[in-house]
């Protein structure tokens, strides 16, 4: 069960990094992973850092793709972008948080893909303030 989600997830991700190489955003790092989470894209786009969360649904039946990043998500991913900038000792650099949600057909074939730049401020996490 388990393998066929990641599998869906794999070929989302693999969309989504073909999606921003074509329009001119070079990737970094794919599956980044701190502690216990990771970020599946993080590309540069300009002088900006894109730190990517991908969504992949081959149903609709649970909502949109993008209605799965919780907040919750959003500080766990806020928390690797940072562990991130401190790691490669760019923290100044301007950064924001996109998603993209894509949804499949049952044949895997991409029916839509939209890209929502800044979907989320940085959310730092409340242990941390």
């Amino acid at each position: 069960m388990g393998g066929v989600k990641q599998n869906i997830a794999k070929i989302g991700e693999t969309f989504a990094a073909d999606h921003l190489k074509a329009h001119g955003y070079e990737i970094l790092a794919h599956n980044y992973r701190f502690q216990r989470g990771e970020i599946d894209l993080i590309a540069q786009h300009g002088n900006c850092i894109v730190f990517v969360e991908v969504k992949t649904r081959r149903s609709l039946k649970y909502g949109f793709p993008q209605h799965a990043v919780t907040k919750q998500k959003q500080r766990q991913i806020s928390k690797i972008a940072l562990a991130y900038l401190q790691t490669q000792n760019i923290i100044d650099s301007p950064c924001r948080f996109d998603v993209i949600a894509i949804h499949l057909s049952p044949q895997f074939d991409v029916l839509s893909l939209e890209q929502i730049e800044n979907a989320f401020d940085f959310l730092p996490d409340p242990d941390m303030v």
